[in-house]
């Protein structure tokens, strides 16, 4: 099985950074797909930013400009710049694909991230 656990949530000022992280552990391969998805209260469940095996990035349009998704093996980062009140939220790590012909779509517990203003 594979766990993915995220960290680096907090507390921070309206204009501030923060930088989450998701590690994979157990048996982990290269997932095609990693993504941030964040739920906000009383909101859905939405896409934050993915990024590809090889590379290839996505973003919200309401953080474009402000977070960078990156990933190092297996590790997967959001750095968040010029937070808003409205980023305020619980951030979950994704990890989907196929291994073969059998898909795959791991979740994590999430890390609140909760921006004053």
């Amino acid at each position: 099985q594979v766990q993915l656990v995220e960290s680096g949530g907090g507390l921070v000022q309206a204009g501030g950074s923060l930088k989450i992280s998701c590690e994979a552990s157990g048996r982990t391969f290269m997932f095609n797909v990693m993504a941030w998805y964040r739920r906000a209260p009383g909101k859905e469940r939405e896409l934050v930013a993915g990024i590809t095996i090889d590379g290839s990035t996505n973003y919200a349009d309401s953080v474009k400009g402000r977070f960078t998704i990156s990933r190092e093996s297996e590790r997967l980062y959001l750095q968040m710049d010029s937070l808003k009140s409205e980023d305020t939220a619980v951030y979950y790590c994704n990890a989907y694909g196929h291994r073969g012909s059998i898909p795959y779509d791991y979740w994590g517990q999430g890390t609140q991230v909760t921006v004053s203003s």
